[in-house]
């Protein structure tokens, strides 16, 4: 067993629902962000090519740091392995609407 730790990120962007693989998750400086750093992708020595991970590695390329919105961040998980990251096409427009972070107190006084 590895002593590097892996994270599995599952968020949503742009339509797209992702899952991949990264070495660091934490807080951005940037309020309500999550930063994502050291994106790995699945093994380099198979032969076969996976057009969704082929897909991540084009849309993520030379990227150092990549910054969420927490409301989008669906799951993280520490996992043993880094696995082949996936982006899906959602149905419709597959954004989430932000909602706040405590929702509004009702005001129940009746305005004469």
């Amino acid at each position: 067993m590895s002593n590097k730790t892996v994270y599995r990120i599952f968020f949503t962007s742009q339509g797209k629902a992702y899952e991949i693989y990264a070495q660091q998750v934490s807080q951005a400086d940037l309020y309500g962000f999550i930063a994502i750093e050291g994106i790995l992708f699945g093994e380099k020595s198979t032969l076969l090519l996976d057009p969704a991970e082929e897909g991540l590695k084009n849309e993520f390329y030379g990227v150092k740091r990549l910054l969420v919105p927490f409301h989008n961040i669906g799951r993280i998980d520490e996992v043993d392995k880094e696995g082949r990251g996936k982006v899906v096409a959602l149905a419709g427009n597959g954004e989430t609407k932000p909602s706040p972070p405590f929702p509004p107190i009702p005001d129940d006084r009746k305005k004469p």
